[in-house]
């Protein structure tokens, strides 16, 4: 059972850490979009190193769920 719990978590952190990858890059778009306001791409860039942490963190909890139903 506890193999099962494990399976769960590691698909919904590496969805998490999807979502964290795909809003990272939208905002790096924003961030280096000339025809943006600085205040916007100021914005963006400090909202896409949280999605990169946001995004680390998603993957490392995946990898040790994935590793925790192997056993």
């Amino acid at each position: 059972m506890e193999t099962v719990k494990n399976a769960a978590n590691y698909v919904s952190e590496s969805v998490q850490g999807t979502g964290a990858t795909a809003s990272k890059e939208a905002n790096k778009g924003v961030a280096k979009d000339n025809d943006a306001s600085l205040t916007s791409r100021a914005s963006a860039a400090k909202d896409a190193v949280v999605d990169k942490k946001d995004e680390k963190s998603h993957d490392v909890k995946a990898d040790v769920n994935k590793e925790a139903a192997k056993h």
